[in-house]
């Protein structure tokens, strides 16, 4: 699907401006306008609450869900559906349900489009969908509106070059993940091409150990990897020839440093100009999510009491956002600011790691000057993390609204 035909778009439709009224009052937030215009700074009652530089919607984000908005405009009497969530924020998908998408459901092989018509309207999400998925839809005959995101089709073209090349790709993501399964599927496009994907360093030192002999045997290996990696995956053949890209919302140092690891394993068993001939990597981080991560950074410079940051529980790079922040400071993961209980003093919050929620009692304290940090992933819209402001201040007993 690289050309666009009558069924298939990429670019909207042209209605931006008759929908971006509504998507304001959807998504815009009072107190995150004041926050930029007060040097990212609100102050009150003993608190400073400090927001990241960077945070929120990035444009990707902003495209998929104007693109969504955009399609039911342009149809509004035909049947909608959605592969997946369109991004990894419930308050958005929630949106899209009411605006009368349907969600389709994932399968080991991709979504199920058995309720699906020719005469049906196909969204494609942020993250893209797998080439069995676009081979689906070709058959049906449906129309498709793709919003999968530029940063993610710039990856698409590396783990390509890879595959025609004759390089494995070794992909730092998520298996699982909507955006690694389609783009690991990309080199499936290729007469032999190959992909594994590791989950952080201690996967990435597995692989450069099993370059250097040592570690796990093969068939141990094969084994821990075998939802990790494509069909006919042999570590003894394919990790001879590797080319390093990621998922697009990873912690970019961890992205560079796994690829480092293998590289000076490949130089060290084989030679360096056997590293320099059958080995490359690039940074496939997208500049959002880098910019998102640079400018946490930057605030965890500051002396911070706490750190909050806002969104998705499934969301990649709000986890990376998390991860980052909690080596310097207390760090807590909310959804949304119904996780905060004003009158309480409560804190629902998902630790890192964790698969569920636990609550925190006395998270801020209720006297004294406190100063607590705060940034969003890229699916969080900016009216979500407007409310965690004014939940905080309402847990140190200031009415937002008179906060202007």
């Amino acid at each position: 699907m690289t050309t666009e035909q009558p069924t298939y778009f990429r670019k909207g439709f042209g209605l931006g401006p008759e929908v971006q009224e509504t998507l304001a009052a959807d998504y815009t937030g009072r107190l995150v306008d004041l926050l930029r215009e007060r040097e990212y700074t609100l102050e009150s009652g003993g608190l400073t609450l400090r927001l990241a530089k960077e945070f929120g919607f990035c444009y990707g984000v902003e495209r998929a869900v104007d693109y969504a908005y955009q399609t039911r405009k342009k149809f509004p009497d035909r049947k909608l559906f959605l592969a997946g969530e369109i991004i990894h924020n419930p308050h958005v998908n929630a949106k899209l349900r009411d605006m009368g998408i349907t969600f389709l459901a994932s399968r080991d092989t991709g979504f199920d489009y058995s309720s699906v018509k020719p005469e049906d309207v196909v969204i494609l999400p942020a993250f893209g969908v797998t080439i069995t998925d676009v081979n689906e839809l070709k058959a049906l005959g449906c129309v498709v509106v793709d919003t999968t995101c530029g940063s993610v089709l710039n990856v698409w073209k590396r783990v390509e070059s890879y595959a025609k090349d004759g390089f494995m790709s070794l992909i730092h993501g998520k298996y699982y993940h909507e955006e690694t399964r389609a783009t690991a599927s990309q080199v499936l496009k290729y007469p032999g091409g190959t992909y594994l994907v590791v989950r952080n360093m201690e996967q990435g030192h597995d692989v450069g150990d099993y370059i250097e002999g040592k570690g796990l045997s093969r068939e141990a290996f094969l084994e821990k990897y075998r939802l990790q990696a494509s069909p006919h995956f042999d570590p003894d053949v394919h990790l001879k020839r590797v080319g390093v890209a990621n998922q697009t919302t990873m912690l970019a140092r961890e992205s560079l440093a796994i690829g480092e690891q293998v590289g000076l394993a490949m130089a060290r068993q084989h030679g360096s100009s056997h590293r320099a001939e059958h080995f490359r990597t690039f940074d496939t981080i997208c500049s959002a999510t880098q910019d998102r991560q640079d400018a946490v950074s930057a605030l965890l410079t500051e002396p911070l009491s706490v750190m909050l940051v806002v969104g998705g529980y499934n969301s990649s790079n709000t986890i990376s956002l998390a991860a980052l922040c909690a080596e310097q400071v207390l760090t807590y993961h909310i959804a949304d600011a119904a996780c905060l209980d004003a009158e309480k003093g409560t804190i629902r919050h998902l630790p890192l790691g964790a698969h569920e929620e636990v609550e925190v009692q006395g998270w801020l304290p209720a006297t004294g000057a406190v100063r607590v940090g705060l940034t969003a992933g890229a699916s969080t819209p900016n009216n979500k993390i407007g409310e965690t402001v004014a939940r905080v201040f309402l847990t140190r007993g200031v009415d937002p609204a008179v906060i202007g």
